[in-house]
């Protein structure tokens, strides 16, 4: 009687793997086969390089990314006196693309695109690692890139992406080449800038709100880059990596072009504000908050004068009066507190009831004041915030025209 192998080889079917023909191999597109550039060897391993040179005349949206404007203002506020004097090409424009948007010690960046000036063209250099066991080269060879570097320059790196390396370097047992460096976190100071006029603050926003630039259909939106990554990892299909390598380049790219224009408009913001009255209010409360006071009265003043929204308005009409008060210069804050208080602002009921009671001595103007504060007083904020320390002046100032 036939066994069932002898009925199956009869009808055709092979039994066993014997005489199977291979599978055909998976089609495979290494990073090297798309986007041109080159692995560099270091004694931790390699990584891979992919650089581009852009010319001086370069110009990225509305302006070009040498950095020619002073950096004094931008200097004081970070902290960093030493990027008055700084040569450009001392500058690492920084930006790293990662495993994770949360940080901690489980994720790490697969890219990280650095830009430096040299001899006035800006070279960009993106190191990427085709595997995360290539992690220790990429880390040295960034390292050597920055050896010439003494600033960083980053978008929200102060929080994510420097800590971040850092933490990959001390978990290979090495050195941070962060420590000692300036940084400049141009996040924190967009914010500072346009935080009135513009509802959103990221790079990309800024691109085209502030830089007039535009990215091509190559963007990926950063949320998706980490499974793009992923997926890489995967399938071994580097095409769609070539979106990611687009978003990384034009972010260093910007903050370059960003780190310009900012330097410009404190350099001069009448007229780098570009009519923004808004803009011109952020610089002047930045210029006051580091204690250039002349350049704060001036640009309060063009800022009130040019018109600005109602809170704006106020609110630089409120910074300009107790500026002049901070000086002395009662002459000039007097006017400004009558006429925000002829729009019911009670701030300037109070400091009007101040001033006559502590620098004239009319107590009766003093009470009048006081008075008409508590009467305006109409929302339950400013109730909380008003009605007993104007309660407890008009009870003093009571007492005071008795004696």
């Amino acid at each position: 009687m036939p066994s069932l192998s002898d009925k199956l080889k009869s009808l055709g079917v092979q039994v066993g793997a014997k005489n199977l023909a291979a599978p055909p191999a998976a089609a495979t597109f290494p990073v090297e086969d798309v986007v041109p550039g080159r692995f560099v060897e270091t004694s931790g391993g390699r990584a891979y390089l992919i650089e581009e040179l852009y010319p001086p005349n370069y110009r990225h949206g509305r302006g070009g990314l040498s950095v020619s404007a002073s950096l004094q203002a931008i200097a004081e506020w970070a902290g960093e006196p030493s990027l008055v004097k700084m040569p450009c090409e001392r500058f690492a424009f920084l930006d790293t693309e990662t495993s994770g948007l949360a940080g901690g010690t489980g994720t790490f960046a697969f890219l990280v695109g650095v830009g430096r000036f040299e001899a006035g063209a800006f070279r960009l250099a993106q190191f990427f690692m085709p595997d995360p066991l290539d992690e220790p080269g990429l880390l040295l060879a960034l390292e050597e890139f920055l050896a010439p570097c003494q600033v960083i320059v980053s978008f929200n790196g102060k929080s994510f992406d420097i800590p971040l390396l850092n933490t990959r370097y001390t978990l290979q047992g090495w050195k941070t080449p962060f420590t000692g460096l300036a940084h400049v976190d141009l996040l924190h100071l967009a914010r500072r800038i346009w935080r009135d006029r513009l509802p959103s603050r990221t790079l990309g926003s800024l691109e085209v709100q502030i830089l007039q630039s535009h990215r091509s259909e190559s963007e990926v939106p950063g949320w998706m880059i980490p499974e793009i990554y992923f997926e890489y990892l995967r399938s071994r299909d580097a095409r769609p990596l070539q979106n990611v390598f687009y978003h990384n380049a034009i972010d260093v790219i910007s903050m370059a072009a960003l780190l310009q224009h900012i330097a410009q408009l404190l350099e001069d913001p009448i007229h780098n504000a570009d009519g923004f009255s808004l803009d011109q209010a952020a610089v002047a409360r930045l210029l006051e908050e580091l204690g250039h006071l002349d350049e704060a009265v001036g640009l309060y003043q063009e800022a009130l004068e040019a018109g600005l929204p109602f809170e704006a308005f106020h609110d630089t009409l409120r910074r300009l009066s107790l500026l002049h008060k901070r000086r002395d210069d009662y002459a000039a804050a007097l006017p400004l507190w009558q006429r925000a208080a002829d729009e019911r602002q009670i701030y300037a009921f109070v400091e009007l009831a101040k001033y006559y009671e502590h620098h004239t001595g009319e107590l009766d103007q003093a009470a009048h004041w006081t008075q008409a504060a508590l009467e305006r007083i109409c929302t339950p904020m400013e109730r909380a915030q008003w009605q007993a320390e104007l309660q407890h002046r008009l009870q003093r100032l009571q007492r005071k025209q008795l004696k």
